[in-house]
């Protein structure tokens, strides 16, 4: 079972919303210990625990909870952590950020950001003593295993948003590109092989 520490960001439908019945939407919908943020106008940010089967139907699954309960035309437009900052994970293993610096780290993907998945493998392997370095890290990876593990399949929802195989409205996932979210390397569509018609 796939027990992971995410975020849900949705964008809400125009109009004033008060924070309070927003923050009751959530709780209503099961994640009395989510945190919420209603800072940002139009938006609300939910930090969460859930598990499944599979990462990505925990976050669906909740995602899906959260929407119903929601004001009508919610969408959810991203799932942290996806890219992320070395002053996140530095903040989450209970490190500096200089710290991680010393290591050799992936290259960032955008705007300084990395993708959580690899800095994860990073973090993983140094705590147990491999990878680059000789130097066991000394991280709180215990206690952020869980939004470690999270960084895969954010990205795949937040691509499957992006690319429409997701319906940010209703979060239902096209029947014909299940298996791009689920597959272990969605590269490999048997429909794009060589020897296909």
């Amino acid at each position: 079972m796939a027990e992971i520490e995410f975020e849900l960001v949705f964008a809400l439908p125009e109009g004033d919303h008060d924070a309070f019945d927003l923050m009751d939407a959530v709780f209503e919908a099961g994640f009395e210990d989510a945190i919420v943020g209603t800072g940002v106008p139009g938006m609300i940010g939910i930090a969460l625990e859930a598990a499944s089967d599979h990462a990505e139907d925990a976050i669906l699954d909740a995602a899906r909870a959260i929407r119903k309960q929601l004001p009508v035309g919610s969408v959810l437009r991203e799932v942290r952590p996806d890219l992320v900052s070395l002053a996140d994970v530095a903040k989450r293993l209970e490190v500096t950020r200089q710290s991680l610096q010393k290591r050799k780290m992936p290259l960032p993907s955008q705007g300084g950001l990395f993708r959580m998945e690899e800095v994860a493998v990073v973090i993983i392997e140094a705590a147990q003593g491999n990878g680059a370095g000789t130097r066991k890290g000394r991280f709180s990876v215990e206690k952020a295993a869980r939004w470690l593990s999270a960084g895969k399949p954010a990205r795949r929802v937040n691509a499957g948003l992006a690319v429409g195989v997701i319906d940010g409205a209703t979060l239902e996932i096209r029947e014909d590109a299940k298996h791009f979210l689920y597959a272990d390397n969605p590269a490999t569509d048997p429909r794009n092989s060589a020897g296909a018609a």
